[in-house]
């Protein structure tokens, strides 16, 4: 999962996939409605990959939470964050990442990551890092078994005289 072109913008709702980058803007353009618009500096635009959740130890970037989120869930969306209690958000959030910093992460920043959570998983853009790492081992060995059906210029040469009937 990449999440270097999906931005938030602040005081805008939702998240926005960068389209290409002006002299003096972004070219964003709304997930949800598929509108363009230009996002300028002082929009304070950050990147989702850049945004990473307090834990008692080192930071979780929010790739991992998505992650988590995803394999809790099976997939599916959480039913609507925005009509569940800060206890209950508080609550459920703690089942999934029990590490995370309860005086520092508050019940906003908890709706945030979930509605972010469901936005992308309803455009299935979350996938498991294992499923990448599948696929590419499946590449390698195919790619493994291309390499050793090549034969070098000498091994064709013998096989070729070896073929050749002999006059003696």
């Amino acid at each position: 999962m990449d999440l270097k072109e999906y931005l938030t913008i602040s005081g805008q709702p939702g998240l926005f996939k960068m389209i290409s980058q002006g002299k003096n803007a972004v070219i964003v353009e709304n997930l949800q409605t598929g509108k363009r618009m230009p996002a300028y500096a002082s929009h304070r635009i950050s990147g989702l990959e850049d945004i990473a959740l307090f834990t008692d130890g080192e930071d979780l970037p929010l790739k991992d939470v998505f992650i988590r989120l995803f394999e809790h869930l099976d997939g599916k969306k959480v039913e609507n964050p925005k009509k569940m209690s800060g206890e209950e958000l508080k609550t459920f959030f703690g089942d999934i990442i029990p590490e995370y910093d309860r005086e520092r992460v508050y019940v906003s920043d908890i709706k945030k990551a979930v509605l972010w959570y469901n936005e992308l998983s309803e455009l299935g853009l979350i996938e498991l890092p294992e499923e990448e790492s599948e696929e590419k081992s499946e590449e390698e060995s195919d790619e493994k078994s291309d390499e050793k059906s090549v034969e070098s210029p000498e091994e064709k040469a013998a096989e070729e005289e070896a073929d050749e009937p002999s006059d003696k």
